[in-house]
């Protein structure tokens, strides 16, 4: 996808999560699309390199998203520093553990839920009440093709994420008098750092996954390829700017065609008609 020079200059953005991964993906994509960007994540080591490496045009936040203060916080640095707000991107999170519904702790649940449900609550709620001041802006929340189907996702982490999904709705419903436009992605394979950090990974191990999980991906959807967290930052790069300002309440898929159900395979056909051949 060609690179849009220029479409976000004078815009302000929040990433949540923006260390690695998407979060880091989308805030360099905003950076070179001339946006001003508050990069906001617990990872103290990968944010301040990250916000080295985008210069002026970035500060980094030590940033929970589960708290309250935090996020309150890294709005209050964006108007102090940059002047407005312009795009929250709610995108922290993590997998969480694989369990069996008998086997999840409420404590498992409560955390997911916090950090996956309640921060894009946090994130919209003090997002807004700049956004209305200026009548103004653009809220996307990252979300999950566990959000819409069944097994991509522990019970609550795809839970969480369609709680997300519908916040985005309602809130989309109340803010749009303001000129406050609110969607949300729905990504698929992603080859990130999240899928080894849901399986236990830490250190070089995790970072070596990342390549694994890109290969693991090829054949994972109808596009033979894995997502990478380019895909995802272009598409919030669109909804950040004014040419996507008719847009709001929508859920995007950026999934390579997985919800659409399993890959076509090529020689389909030919294997259903050697199926059907009577044997002699």
């Amino acid at each position: 996808m060609e690179r849009l020079e220029g479409d976000l200059n004078g815009k302000v953005a929040i990433v949540t999560g923006a260390a690695s991964g998407i979060g880091a993906a989308t805030a360099r994509e905003l950076v070179a699309r001339g946006a001003r960007v508050v990069l906001a994540d617990i990872d103290d080591v990968r944010g301040a390199e990250l916000a080295a490496e985008l210069g002026s045009q970035s500060v980094y936040l030590h940033t929970d998203v589960c708290r309250e203060a935090d996020i309150a916080g890294a709005v209050d640095l964006a108007v102090d520093r940059f002047g407005r707000l312009d795009c929250m991107v709610n995108n922290a999170g993590r997998v969480g553990r694989w369990t069996f519904l008998p086997d999840t702790p409420a404590a498992e649940w409560d955390e997911v839920f916090a950090l996956l449900a309640r921060s894009v609550f946090l994130g919209i709620k003090h997002a807004a009440r700049v956004m209305r001041d200026q009548h103004s802006g653009s809220i996307v929340n990252i979300a999950s093709v566990a959000a819409v189907r069944t097994g991509f996702g522990p019970h609550p982490y795809g839970a969480a994420k369609a709680a997300a999904l519908q916040l985005t709705r309602s809130a989309a419903a109340e803010l749009a008098e303001h000129m406050i436009r609110v969607n949300a992605l729905v990504p698929g394979g992603v080859a990130t750092r999240i899928v080894g950090h849901g399986a236990g990974l830490t250190g070089a191990e995790l970072d070596r996954s990342v390549e694994a999980v890109r290969d693991s991906l090829h054949k994972f959807q109808p596009l033979p390829r894995a997502g990478e967290g380019d895909d995802v930052a272009h598409a919030v790069a669109f909804l950040a700017s004014d040419q996507s300002s008719f847009i709001t309440g929508q859920e995007l898929g950026v999934d390579g065609g997985l919800t659409l159900g399993r890959p076509w395979p090529s020689n389909y056909l030919a294997e259903a008609r050697a199926a059907a051949q009577p044997t002699s």
